[in-house]
């Protein structure tokens, strides 16, 4: 495997130096830049400008249980602690999910005082519930818009603090270390010029990796860029093998190949999954029939698919007025009526795509990773909490919650300088010649057919023994464009998720495997 990307000679690129360095501009970085400490500098790098996150995206809203609620019994933490172990299909680490639930409300409080606008009324907020929750307790932003308000309140308190700076276009390419710890990141501009960022502490908030595959909910430039960068660094990842695939994403695309999500939200509110036929077939499922965990739900509506060889199913939202759908739906009612669907008198048609990660960087509760001076957050690390199936609206709690502990943690250390490193690194510059667009299209093909919702262990052996010759063939590329780095990321991404989807032989959460038994049933214990 290829250590370094790009060769450079760190006396030579750009160079820019501060105390900490966060790549990803979404929830996590963002917040966790707001927690340092404000006499650290730090730089924070995105690959496509701050409108283009995957937290922009989220439209559940974040989920947290009350002081209030907590005190009086109509929801507690234990109940919130327990959903997500069942969600996870018992495969979380229990004491990074305490951290969470116990943590939770601070990060909500902390939220407010930054003017975030939760929807509320007569001096209440206002609840909703989704897949896996066993109350009402996920609080949300302009109806179904919470990534969007959210993301955008936290830019604009990060844009006007000192020591805060902006790189936009940046394309992550390495992150630099010697035998003793990390001391900074390369990167690439929009023109194809390698940067060097020196820092002592390095925050991975990438986000996940929805272009490896050919469908998915995900912004068009999250490819697991921190991840396989960290993986190359020495990094450990884990749980590579569990890939959220979202039930219900609108059956149409936008201009760029992005599925758009329909929340889960809507089933919360009464909406009912239907086949072809009409029946409501969720009933005959899981007890929580539409609102089952999202792994459950996927491989039924999966199964419904292939059994009458059709591209999608539907969701029906129209025991609800058209009134009470626009005000607390208004993006998911706009897009669909774009499309000639209007959702108080017709079905959506729906389908799953790919979601989210529950893999990633290894990470311990205060998102160190075992590469001193590395941190990750968000989707790209793998804190524990999401087991082997996200619990719905627990990804943007995840990024608070954890981004606050690295924030915390980096405030807490010795101060530490980079190192002035004159060395060099990479292979050269020159290589064999790749068609990038050619391997990107194999790439996602390979994970679709091979590494979908259902898998079997021959279709994985084979796409894992080409991704690993794919690997191999880009690391004796030329690698000078950001498209060629982000397609070498996508490459060891996948390489690495269909790897340990061959290693797990049974199914478990949201890896599902054809060819083995399901480890001890589903969550539930009933027979699918």
């Amino acid at each position: 495997m290829r250590r370094y990307l790009t060769n450079f000679n760190l006396n030579d690129r750009n160079r820019f130096s501060c105390d900490v360095v966060i790549v990803g501009c979404g929830a996590a970085g963002l917040y966790t830049a707001l927690q340092l400490d404000p006499k650290l500098s730090c730089a924070l790098l995105n690959k496509a400008g701050v409108e283009r996150c995957d937290s922009m995206y989220a439209q559940g809203g974040i989920a947290a249980v009350s002081e209030e609620n907590d005190l009086s019994f109509l929801d507690h933490k234990e109940k919130h602690f327990h959903d997500t172990l069942v969600a996870g299909a018992g495969h979380c680490k229990e004491a990074a999910v305490r951290v969470l639930v116990e943590e939770a409300w601070a990060n909500i409080e902390e939220l407010l005082r930054y003017g975030v606008p939760f929807d509320a009324a007569k001096g209440r907020f206002l609840l909703t519930r989704e897949g896996g929750h066993s109350e009402n307790r996920i609080l949300h932003c302009g109806g179904d818009a919470t990534g969007k308000y959210l993301t955008r309140r936290l830019y604009e308190l990060a844009a006007a603090r000192p020591g805060l700076t902006f790189f936009n276009g940046m394309c992550l390419c390495d992150i630099v270390t010697d035998e003793d710890a990390v001391y900074g990141v390369t990167a690439m501009d929009q023109n194809g010029v390698p940067c060097y960022f020196a820092a002592a502490k390095v925050v991975i908030a990438t986000g996940g990796i929805g272009q490896i595959y050919e469908k998915s909910t995900n912004d068009r430039c999250l490819s697991g860029d921190g991840i396989a960068a960290a993986r190359r660094g020495g990094a450990v990842l884990q749980d590579m093998e569990f890939v959220q695939f979202h039930p219900t994403a609108f059956l149409y695309p936008d201009e760029s190949g992005r599925y758009f999500l329909i929340s889960e939200s809507l089933r919360g509110e009464g909406g009912i999954l239907r086949n072809h036929r009409g029946e409501a077939f969720m009933d005959q499922v899981h007890p929580l029939k539409d609102l089952a965990p999202r792994d459950i739900v996927a491989r039924a509506i999966d199964a419904e698919m292939k059994k009458k060889g059709s591209p999608h199913v539907y969701l029906d939202m129209t025991k609800t007025e058209a009134d009470v759908l626009q005000k607390r739906f208004p993006t998911i009612y706009d897009a669909c009526l774009a499309k000639g669907i209007d959702m108080a008198k017709e079905w959506i048609p729906v389908l799953p795509v790919q979601h989210y990660f529950m893999g990633g960087i290894q990470t311990d509760l205060n998102g160190k990773t075992n590469l001193d001076g590395l941190y990750a957050c968000g989707e790209a690390a793998c804190t524990g909490v999401h087991g082997a199936n996200r619990l719905a609206s627990n990804s943007l709690l995840e990024c608070l919650v954890f981004g606050r502990r690295c924030a915390r943690h980096i405030n807490g250390a010795a101060p530490v300088r980079p190192k002035e490193e004159r060395g060099e690194r990479g292979k050269g510059e020159k290589g064999i010649f790749a068609d990038f667009v050619d391997y990107d299209r194999e790439i996602r093909f390979l994970m679709t057919g091979d590494c979908g919702i259902v898998r079997h262990g021959t279709a994985l052996a084979k796409a894992a023994s080409r991704l690993k010759e794919i690997v191999s063939e880009l690391d004796a590329a030329a690698l000078v464009t950001t498209a060629a780095v982000t397609t070498h990321h996508k490459a060891l991404v996948a390489k690495e998720v269909l790897e340990a989807a061959l290693a797990r032989k049974e199914s478990l959460g949201a890896h599902e495997r054809s060819d083995e038994t399901r480890q001890g049933g589903n969550e539930n214990g009933i027979s699918l």
